[in-house]
């Protein structure tokens, strides 16, 4: 079993990595949390924790992991000190562990923020932390979402390096395409766009399979 490390293990798409991955018979979750209050919930379920503040030294999260799965989010509050350089610090750390893969959960419009009408700090911090780890030298994974919801799991999307259009899909697809993306056999150095669609996740994930 290898471990994973989950940063932004507390958000809504974080928690579903996290119940993912302690269900697989590959991946171990080490879920990653900013305050002490956070970690009950997680240890209650046997779930290894550890205390990190992405604005602070992370250096310690690090050890021991395997993978790092990158989920964290400042909800647009700090899109800089954290959705950037943030997620900087973490690779950073990744490449001091000879870490096998880090997967970004990016979002739809970052490859060109500039042309965004909304949200564009927000999609300027995650281009550049994505461009970031294209240069770090580390295996990675960079997953781009359509806007985000609530909806229940389908188990099915769309996938494509440049999709050209709009659209949504439910959290819990993306976690699910999040925690394949992770295996050595799929996406490396591969940055791709997802929505809700017909195709099962597995099979739509050919397209990025090595």
């Amino acid at each position: 079993m290898e471990n994973v490390l989950v940063a932004g293990a507390n958000g809504t798409t974080g928690k579903k990595v996290v119940n993912l991955l302690k269900s697989s018979q590959y991946f171990n979750p080490i879920a990653m949390v900013r305050k002490k209050s956070q970690l009950a919930q997680f240890e209650s379920e046997g779930i290894t924790t550890v205390l990190g503040d992405l604005e602070k030294d992370i250096t310690h999260t690090v050890q021991d992991i395997d993978r790092i799965l990158f989920a964290a989010g400042s909800g647009g509050k700090k899109v800089k000190e954290v959705d950037q350089e943030g997620a900087k610090k973490l690779m950073d750390a990744g490449k001091s562990v000879n870490l096998k893969k880090f997967v970004m959960l990016s979002s739809m419009g970052a490859e060109n923020p500039e042309k965004a009408t909304e949200l564009k700090a927000y999609l300027e911090a995650k281009h550049n932390a994505d461009e970031y780890l294209k240069e770090t030298g580390l295996n990675y994974a960079i997953v781009r979402p359509g806007a985000l919801t609530d909806e229940v799991e389908t188990g099915k999307i769309k996938l494509g390096t440049d999709l050209n259009e709009r659209g949504s899909i439910s959290r819990a697809d993306v976690a699910q395409t999040l925690v394949r993306a992770l295996h050595d056999n799929m996406a490396n150095k591969k940055v791709f766009e997802i929505l809700e669609g017909d195709t099962l996740i597995g099979k739509a994930m050919h397209a990025v399979e090595d």
